[in-house]
């Protein structure tokens, strides 16, 4: 339920979300890859949590109908050396930079990931990280105001990813001008930086100007924003009449003024709401019914060309068996998806059932207009197969998992007979280093100029095993 803005260190300010509730369970059999969407940005690109699969081997079928070039590990940057678990959410690739959130900072790369070239301190954890860069490489992110155990996540900062500089950084306050209001995540578009949680929300232009702020004490409060293009989406709660639940509602927003420019009102029933993409308008939404940690059971596309949403179309999750990974509070973040805009369809992994030639993983693409399935892959056999982006042709872009003999890859999906060509194959002597990070870390993927990134987003203590040798990110390319 919403949460009134409150003073800084007032007695009933809860730690945001963002502090520790973001990582959804593990789901099914295994720890699995989990593929988080971007859409629009600079770039095509898509985020993966939990990269590999580790599996057993069962004969090393991955359903691919030919072998590409075999890749190398150009370069790995390694763990930091942490007390406890800490937030290294932040993983973008720009023309010429990689760039990685680390240990309350973040460092530039060369595109291979071998040699740093610039480091921006931030004198605090990171608490969220959008995944959304503008052309000219900015992007947005939240982080902690000191590197203490009590710092909170109240800064604001727009960072250049090209220069390697924090171009500014803001503390919010609220309409009654108390600062240190917290945030749960940020992110960026049309020309908007906008954080919010259960203190409300706040924007800001990129030249930092103030645009809106929470409201004090609010029966009704943004609990998030999405980004990406020329948009800025709101989830918007509002309490109910008993206090006991929140009534959602999907807002499309101008930037610059945050005037409602289109909504629409979730069913009574949902209890969180996650937007996929703004342009089109995709929500996924957890009616309390949602099982395996998917945080989802249904998926909606959202006419927001009118003053009043319009629904086109349904995507039960929960009886299709499709598994979204979206974490349980946030509003972006969602996982494991990806989404084609040209022909309007949206990508979704699944398991196959053991009973019927399982376990194994297999993609499928749906029209959003109509919510019906447009094709399926085979079953990639004791792999997980995860959507990660769609190329200008329309072609689906996957991630093929490690196997206990096998490092994994990266497959092109034909986008009408759903056939599977392999483009790259992982060096066998990262198998272990794949698995560890699926096992024990939280990942994104970025797969660019034929390259693969893979970007821890927590660092933490060596665990035995598969564990002890993971990176905090590793680049594989020709």
């Amino acid at each position: 339920m919403s949460q009134p803005s409150l003073p800084p260190h007032h007695p009933s300010h809860q730690p945001p979300r963002s502090q520790g509730a973001q990582r959804p369970p593990s789901r099914g059999r295994r720890a699995k890859p989990a593929l988080k969407l971007i859409v629009g940005g600079a770039l095509a690109v898509a985020l993966v949590t939990g990269c590999g699969s580790g599996d057993d081997d069962d004969g090393g079928k991955n359903g691919g109908s030919s072998q590409g070039a075999q890749a190398k590990t150009l370069g790995k940057v390694a763990m930091p050396k942490v007390g406890k678990e800490t937030n290294t959410m932040g993983t973008w690739v720009t023309d010429t930079t990689f760039a990685k959130g680390d240990v309350n900072k973040i460092v530039g790369y060369s595109l291979d990931g071998a040699t740093s070239r610039w480091e921006i301190p931030l004198g605090g954890q990171l608490c969220w990280a959008s995944p959304h860069m503008t052309k000219e490489g900015l992007t947005a992110v939240l982080f902690r105001d000191g590197a203490g155990e009590d710092a909170l996540c109240t800064r604001v900062g727009l960072v250049d990813l090209k220069k390697g500089k924090l171009v500014w950084q803001k503390e919010g306050s609220d309409s009654e001008g108390n600062s240190g209001v917290q945030f749960d995540e940020v992110t960026i578009g049309g020309g908007t930086v906008a954080a919010g949680g259960t203190g409300g929300g706040g924007a800001w232009s990129l030249d930092g100007t103030p645009l809106w702020k929470p409201a004090y004490l609010a029966d009704c409060d943004d609990n998030g924003y999405a980004g990406g293009d020329d948009k800025i989406v709101a989830i918007r709660g509002c309490d109910s009449e008993d206090s006991s639940t929140e009534r959602l509602e999907v807002q499309t927003v101008d930037p610059k003024t945050r005037e409602v420019t289109s909504s629409y009102q979730l069913d009574e029933k949902v209890e969180y709401a996650h937007v996929i993409s703004t342009a089109p308008l995709v929500v996924a939404v957890d009616t309390g019914d949602s099982d395996a940690g998917t945080g989802t059971t249904d998926i909606l596309t959202i006419d927001d060309s009118g003053k009043r949403g319009k629904l086109l179309s349904t995507i039960d999750v929960l009886a299709k068996g499709y598994q979204p990974n979206c974490p349980a509070t946030s509003v972006e973040g969602c996982a494991e998806l990806a989404l084609d805009k040209a022909s309007g369809t949206l990508y979704l992994s699944s398991e196959v059932d053991v009973d019927h030639g399982g376990p194994g993983e297999r993609i499928s693409g749906l029209n959003l207009k109509t919510g019906k399935e447009t094709g399926k892959t085979k079953m990639a056999e004791s792999r997980s197969l995860i959507p990660v982006q769609t190329d200008d042709d329309g072609a689906l872009i996957a991630y093929l998992g490690s196997m206990y003999s096998e490092a994994g890859g990266v497959v092109r999906v034909d986008p009408k007979t759903f056939e599977m060509e392999t483009l790259q194959t992982h060096p066998d002597d990262m198998k272990d280093a794949e698995s560890g990070m699926d096992v024990y870390g939280d990942c994104t993927m970025i797969y660019t100029g034929k390259k693969l990134y893979i970007g821890d987003n927590r660092a933490s203590r060596p665990a035995s095993g598969d564990g002890a040798g993971r990176p905090l990110a590793v680049v594989f390319g020709a």
